[in-house]
């Protein structure tokens, strides 16, 4: 398996944002929804991604250019057609813990679970919260999602180990335990730091379904070290989920970036992956 987020393809996709990429009721993450695309359009990313040897997708919402069902329709046939498996929708914004538009946010979530179901994606993977980690937001955070994974039983319903709600393995862990196994874990190798990084990723690894393998690319390969320390750290703890390279630098290009990640994810896991 090769997999690869498309968060590592801005340049290739021209950085584009959709206009539909924020909740009407407030952004949470930064999004350019008046430039158009300048690349490769998303319905032809397949076809390219096969020609470089990758054969799965983690898609982030705001690179779809439309919601509309038919384009939704011709996506999933490129997908097909390219047999790129579409591992997981990233929904990157949205706040289940807003104390004030949390509903609302897990409305338009709702939709882009409902998208993700229709593109035929395995997985969609939603924020767990952008408030502070009190015992309050966590509680809020399990509820809207298992709530979502109710209402969406013909996909799995993941959370991450990203933004202000889940610091570290305590917060993560609380949240899945809190849902009764109805959502589950994608990790990122990139999202903490600090000198407990390796034994926090420990604590989380065999809770992990899919993964985000990224790697802070920095001079002299110590980054790169970091990277390797942190997928054998997934890998002798439990981890046997997919790993999506994710570059997320301009030290390279993309595809180079990929390629060296690559190279690292295949020699860790004796080219499993």
């Amino acid at each position: 398996m090769k997999a690869v987020s498309s968060w590592s393809l801005h340049h290739t996709l021209g950085r584009y944002f959709g206009a539909v990429a924020a909740p009407s009721v407030g952004r949470r993450l930064a999004v350019d929804a008046a430039t158009p695309p300048d690349g490769v359009p998303l319905l032809e990313l397949p076809a390219l991604l096969k020609e470089r040897g990758f054969d799965t997708l983690q898609l982030c919402h705001f690179h779809l250019p439309s919601r509309d069902r038919t384009y939704l329709g011709e996506l999933r046939h490129a997908l097909a057609e390219s047999e790129i498996e579409l591992d997981a929708l990233l929904v990157d914004d949205g706040d289940l813990t807003d104390p004030h538009e949390g509903e609302a946010h897990r409305a338009w979530i709702s939709g882009w679970v409902e998208d993700a179901t229709t593109l035929g994606a395995r997985r969609a993977r939603i924020i767990a919260g952008r408030a502070a980690p009190t015992e309050e937001a966590l509680r809020a955070s399990a509820h809207g999602l298992r709530q979502l994974a109710r209402d969406h039983d013909g996909i799995r319903v993941v959370t991450e180990n990203w933004l202000e709600l889940t610091p570290g393995p305590r917060e993560v862990l609380h949240i899945l335990d809190a849902t009764d196994g109805a959502v589950g874990l994608l990790i990122d190798t990139g999202n903490w730091a600090g000198s407990t990084k390796y034994d926090d990723l420990a604590m989380i690894a065999a809770r992990g379904e899919t993964c985000h393998a990224k790697c802070h690319f920095g001079p002299g390969g110590g980054r790169l070290d970091d990277f390797r320390r942190s997928l054998e750290t997934l890998r002798d703890n439990g981890y046997a989920g997919p790993l999506a390279l994710v570059y997320d630098d301009d030290t390279v290009d993309e595809w180079t970036g990929l390629d060296i990640e690559h190279q690292v994810v295949s020699a860790v896991f004796s080219g499993a992956r």
